[in-house]
């Protein structure tokens, strides 16, 4: 049998945060270029991997709290992210290709917004794996990593 005290939880949860981190970091150095909504999923995990660094040498149970809001935002973030690359809701008009009041721009304010639009839209997936995106993956790890952090919050390990 093994003992994972609510510490050593909150440990493991943020480094699955870093794992994730490292994995992006791992696409993006083969090619795989990130969009607005994939960096923006960035952030909460470098928090949460953060807070379980802070951990190692402070076990407190704020701490853990916020290690699952951060894992929990990150979920949420890359849930949004799949809706818009589902085509349930619009995201940002900055990374998902819309220019309002089209008729009303002169041509050299169309010219400035299209070279000033991003490369990588966000509601263009660029990579499947059994049928799920990027942020359909992170969404799943991510919901782990919170049902994690939560239960190292609420001060309970888990007997294996």
């Amino acid at each position: 049998m093994i003992d994972l005290s609510a510490r050593m939880l909150a440990i493991l949860a943020g480094a699955g945060s870093a794992a994730l981190l490292i994995a992006a970091l791992g696409f993006q150095s083969i090619g795989y270029v990130p969009c607005e909504l994939c960096i923006l999923q960035r952030w909460p995990h470098l928090a949460a991997a953060m807070l379980a660094a802070l951990i190692v040498w402070a076990d407190r149970r704020a701490l853990r709290w916020l290690g699952a809001l951060a894992a929990g935002l990150a979920c949420a973030f890359a849930i949004f992210h799949v809706g818009v690359e589902q085509g349930w809701w619009e995201g940002p008009v900055a990374c998902t290709g819309g220019i309002s009041d089209l008729a009303a721009m002169s041509t050299q304010d169309l010219m400035s917004k299209l070279q000033s639009a991003p490369v990588v839209r966000c509601d263009e997936p660029q990579w499947y794996f059994l049928g799920l995106t990027m942020a359909g993956w992170n969404a799943i790890c991510s919901a782990v990593l919170t049902a994690i952090w939560l239960r190292a919050a609420t001060g309970r390990g888990i007997r294996l």
